[in-house]
């Protein structure tokens, strides 16, 4: 029997359906964090768990952003230096990527590194992008193996690209026009008409700093984020953790001046701050709050081995020589990986240890630990 593919319109309607449902199952509000996930991660029907292309250079092939592996294989070997290293101080032999999307960095990574990955080990949810990145990798079939969960002990270097931003967040709302206004956690319901729509409530929770000005402001909290560094902390006996993304230190997060949130959706390379529209058609990240994440993973028992600026990070494990050896168009490509008006400076590099301390090549110049 041949597989039929659901079309984009019956995709969208079974998971508007079933998001619906679990509000009407929950009294007829959800917290955003709950609709973030059903919206991304429901078997078969969420934006990570269907069919669609997701990632690519190009809007042409179906694709709705890209991510640095995918616009120059330099991103991989140059990140390939660093966990090269890291395997060699830390005395492990595998890589444990998480969220390995097309599968291009693990091809990268496993490409430079040869044999000194034993075993590489890609923590994926998505049973589609799964059957792409065995395509991809099928030439390492015999070192490479997919997980839906981590082991309660395990050793080796953790990769994670893009993955904290796209964790379900809470939303908080402070109404009053001042800063003692009230706060309230967002959350959606369902029209009349069958829409879905925000609702605030009012709540405990608070960001983890006061929030000056008299604005109105929107932000978001990390519990999932901060749960999974807990986790990675509890369960990591040796070894050390690479975790690249957009965000900010937490001053820079709750600044004044950003009182819109970060909540962002991404489809055909276009972005807009609606994630109750389309729902499954398009991704839905959050900017990372990495001083929550480096907090939540100190206190779990890792150690901070040190925060920088993607430019900064890629620059110190060798990017610039290995740009120089390319032709002109795909120097300007890579370049992106470190321009500040592109990926250099939004994007930032956290590393973990467990075991005694050390200081990696990515950091050794531009740490901004101290900032966190």
């Amino acid at each position: 029997m041949r597989a039929v593919t659901q079309r984009p319109d019956s995709l969208t309607t079974a998971l508007h359906q079933h998001i619906a449902q679990a509000i009407a199952d929950a009294g007829g509000w959800l917290g955003f964090d709950r609709f973030m996930e059903l919206a991304l991660y429901t078997p078969g029907l969420g934006y990570y768990a269907n069919d669609s292309t997701k990632f690519g250079a190009m809007p042409e092939s179906g694709s709705d952003f890209v991510t640095a592996p995918e616009l120059t294989p330099l991103f991989g070997q140059t990140l390939a230096v660093q966990v090269g290293e890291a395997l060699a101080k830390t005395s492990t032999d595998e890589v444990w990527e998480f969220g390995a999307g097309s599968g291009a960095l693990a091809l990268q990574l496993l490409d430079a590194l040869g044999d000194l990955v034993q075993r590489y080990t890609i923590v994926d949810l998505s049973g589609s992008l799964r059957a792409r990145q065995q395509a991809k990798l099928a030439g390492y079939a015999r070192k490479v193996r997919w997980v839906d969960a981590l082991p309660d002990k395990f050793s080796g270097v953790v990769v994670g690209n893009e993955v904290l931003d796209a964790m379900p967040v809470q939303l908080l709302a402070r109404h009053g026009g001042h800063a003692d206004g009230v706060w309230h956690e967002r959350g959606v319901v369902v029209t009349e008409d069958g829409r879905f729509a925000w609702a605030d409530r009012p709540t405990d929770l608070r960001p983890p700093v006061d929030i000056e000005g008299p604005q109105d402001y929107l932000t978001e909290i990390h519990a999932q984020g901060e749960g999974f560094m807990r986790m990675l902390a509890d369960r990591l006996t040796r070894g050390a953790a690479f975790l690249l993304d957009y965000g900010f230190g937490e001053n820079e997060y709750y600044h004044p001046q950003r009182h819109m949130g970060t909540v962002m959706c991404h489809q055909g390379h276009l972005s807009d701050d609606n994630p109750l529209v389309a729902v499954g058609l398009k991704d839905i990240t959050a900017h990372v709050n990495f001083t929550a994440m480096a907090l939540a993973a100190q206190e779990a028992g890792l150690h901070v081995l040190g925060y920088t600026t993607q430019a900064h990070f890629l620059i110190n494990c060798g990017l610039l020589p290995k740009m120089e050896q390319l032709a002109q168009a795909q120097r300007a490509t890579a370049a992106k990986l470190i321009m500040e008006h592109e990926m250099g400076e939004l994007f930032k590099v956290l590393a973990l240890g467990a075991g005694e301390p050390w200081e990696p090549v990515g950091f050794v110049h531009g740490d901004r630990s101290h900032r966190l």
